[in-house]
């Protein structure tokens, strides 16, 4: 049972509120050097078309930041500026527009640069991450813990927290990330019950597009289902598109977010007759730009499938030499196996247009 989502703060991203009522919020970053304005605009377009709400590029110099004013003229998208080590950049960064940064204080220097900081960010109302990581504690914390601990993750967010308070500013997000999923869990439970800011969640460096995936949805799965979490990002070694479509699939999978089909398939067994692993995978390719909330299912059953899948929208099953297309678990119509596939966009045309 997923529990309701804890109260938080509310803040802006640009058009995008995170926190209080508001919807668990998808992010992603570009992976192309924010130098080349041209082809990280391409990849935040692409992003767009997948859903992607909140965009983050790198910003690791001067020529970076001089890219920034193109990008946020022309992304869709609110954009954050991430930065380390330079406040410097981190000005340039809200002077170009963007409607947000992610900063980790721990790196960034005197807390005189933070506070040049937070006072341009304040006067230009845009939000700041405090972005904590496993690999970025201040060393007098990772000291005191004996390492990246939970409760070493959760002192580093609430010293800078401390620190923004102080200069008044509120306009806070904030991470604790770690590679490890039981660190990162128990990080942001600590977390949750010390702070009333909105929180990003995410399990960073989680791998490849398939272990990554893995990771992220349990603990981000774990997190979501008891009431944490405002924003996220599934952080993987992939095209961001896959990101954005993981992120949207553990939501769509614990019933916070309805965002585009969702393909029920069976696994197939000796009875399945036809190849349902290569018709489920050529209609979720064909549809994944789609954003209307439908359930779609591909059996390989007749006698069993419609039945099996009976809170589907739209489904297909096979046997041999012929299938059925069927709604909410009716068979409407049945035609041979080779017209199955051309039968079923015709009728999910139909009810598009219903």
């Amino acid at each position: 049972m997923v529990k309701k989502r804890k109260k938080t703060c509310q803040i802006h991203v640009g058009p995008v509120c995170i926190g209080g009522a508001a919807p668990v919020s998808v992010q992603s970053m570009t992976k192309t050097d924010t130098r080349d304005a041209r082809a990280t605009l391409a990849q935040i377009h692409r992003l767009e078309e997948a859903g992607c709400e909140i965009i983050r590029v790198a910003v690791p110099d001067e020529a970076a930041a001089a890219s920034l004013p193109a990008i946020v003229k022309n992304s869709r998208i609110p954009v954050i500026a991430d930065i380390h080590f330079h406040h410097r950049l981190a000005l340039k960064a809200i002077a170009a527009g963007v409607a947000g940064l992610r900063l980790n204080p721990g790196n960034i220097g005197s807390r005189q640069k933070i506070a040049a900081v937070l006072e341009r960010a304040r006067d230009r109302g845009i939000s700041i991450r405090i972005g904590v990581n496993s690999g970025s504690l201040e060393k007098d914390i990772r000291k005191q813990y004996g390492g990246p601990t939970p409760e070493a993750l959760v002192e580093s967010a609430l010293r800078s927290i401390e620190l923004f308070e102080h200069r008044a500013f509120t306009s806070i997000k904030v991470s604790i990330k770690s590679p490890d999923v039981v660190t990162t869990v128990d990080a942001y439970r600590l977390l949750s019950r010390k702070t009333r800011y909105p929180l990003h969640i995410g399990i960073t460096e989680a791998g490849t597009l398939f272990s990554g995936t893995i990771k992220s949805a349990v603990g981000l799965g774990i997190l979501l289902s008891e009431g944490i979490g405002d924003t996220l990002r599934v952080s993987l070694s992939a095209d961001p598109a896959e990101e954005v479509r993981a992120g949207f699939a553990i939501l769509k999978a614990l019933g916070l977010r309805q965002h585009g089909p969702e393909i029920i398939s069976c696994p197939t067994c000796g009875r399945c007759q036809i190849d349902v692993v290569s018709l489920a995978r050529e209609i979720e390719t064909k549809l994944s730009s789609q954003r209307r909330p439908l359930k779609i299912a591909v059996m390989g059953c007749e006698v069993n499938g419609p039945g099996e899948a009976r809170e589907a929208d739209i489904g297909i099953a096979g046997s041999r030499n012929k299938g059925v297309l069927f709604k909410h678990g009716v068979i409407i119509r049945r035609c041979h196996k080779s017209d199955l596939l051309e039968e079923f966009y015709r009728e999910l045309a139909t009810l598009s247009e219903e």
